[in-house]
């Protein structure tokens, strides 16, 4: 038996590690459409209250809200796949030692 195909978690794992790296540079392209819409209707209503001159205090919290649940999520991800894969090599190695005691003697 040779080592647990941990492949396709593996690329995801890295592309996770990619989004969370985005999210902090506070790049749009891992954003679900929900985020988006908030992301937008943030940086409209603070542009709006800019040209008002008036304080951008609201929606300045709403965007660093919007972008610390990001950040949560894509975490909880990231640990959700990490788990996933020591989960797989656990059981292949366990799977191994029990093929290896049971041998011919």
């Amino acid at each position: 038996m040779g080592k647990p195909n941990t492949r396709r978690l593996d690329k995801e794992i890295r592309l996770t590690e990619r989004k969370i790296e985005a999210v902090q540079n506070e790049e749009m392209w891992p954003l679900n459409s929900a985020e988006r819409r908030k992301v937008v209707g943030a940086l409209a209503g603070g542009s709006y209250r800019v040209l008002r001159g008036k304080s951008t205090g609201r929606a300045e919290r709403a965007l660093e809200q919007v972008w610390n649940a990001v950040n949560m999520r894509l975490t909880a991800e990231l640990t959700a796949l990490q788990m996933e894969r020591q989960r797989i090599v656990t059981e292949a190695a366990k799977e191994k030692a029990a093929k290896k005691s049971s041998g011919w003697w």
